[in-house]
């Protein structure tokens, strides 16, 4: 009887085992030796918003709203990641991006309601060049998330002229941060992520001709963005 007993929790044990054995599915595991190479390179695509984060030297009159609208951004460039270990890693490259800010004086009702708006734009193409760390997490088989941070030189390349140009610095510094997911495929590592960008330098200039006589009250104007970006390596 004491036999039959223990080959029945025997059998019990086998079967429970087997049953947990299924439920874990076999997952293969790309790139396993990724982290023993400490440089790599790739290729970003990025899409956001931008716009200029604002303060004027005196209150404008009641009802009158002096603001920075959201426009899209787009960004592509290379870039090259040196992992000083497998936690912390150091991000650059070199972008090019392309960004359409503006700044629209309201008379109306604010918030872009009244019908004819003064708006100034400045429509440009930056080279930037980002200089981030980047803090990793335990790789779980094919993934694993990070945060980052750091900062990002840009340089005004070209300005497409307009009437309506709004006048800036041609050089900024911005103060970068965001999380990503970086998820390893066969033949590639897909990286999106999520970044903030508060730029350190204040963008003003005064306007070289009369006629928007508003834009001189301007004290402070600051680059603001948030991107989606998609990294390939």
């Amino acid at each position: 009887m004491r036999r039959h007993k223990l080959i029945f929790s025997l059998l019990i044990s086998l079967i429970a085992f087997n049953v947990q054995a299924q439920k874990k599915k076999y997952v293969r595991v790309f790139h396993e030796f990724y982290d023993e190479k400490p440089l790599h390179f790739g290729f970003l695509f990025g899409f956001g918003s931008s716009n200029f984060n604002l303060s004027t030297r005196t209150e404008l009159p009641t009802g009158t709203y002096l603001y920075s609208p959201r426009n899209f951004g787009f960004q592509i460039g290379g870039l090259a990641n040196y992992a000083i270990n497998p936690h912390w890693e150091v991000k650059s490259g070199v972008n090019i991006a392309l960004y359409d800010r503006q700044l629209s004086l309201d008379a109306g009702t604010g918030g872009g309601t009244s019908a004819v708006p003064e708006v100034l734009t400045r429509e440009s193409t930056w080279l930037e060049i980002p200089a981030l760390i980047k803090y990793r997490s335990i790789r779980r088989k094919n993934h694993r998330v990070y945060m980052i941070g750091g900062l990002k030189f840009g340089i005004e390349a070209n300005v497409k002229k307009k009437s309506s140009a709004l006048t800036t610095n041609t050089a900024d510094l911005s103060l970068e941060y965001g999380v990503g997911l970086e998820q390893f495929f066969q033949f590639f590592k897909f990286t999106p992520e999520i970044r903030f960008s508060h730029g350190l330098v204040n963008m003003y200039s005064p306007p070289g001709r009369t006629g928007t006589l508003w834009y001189t009250n301007v004290n402070n104007l600051k680059t603001h963005t948030v991107s989606l970006i998609i990294n390939f390596e």
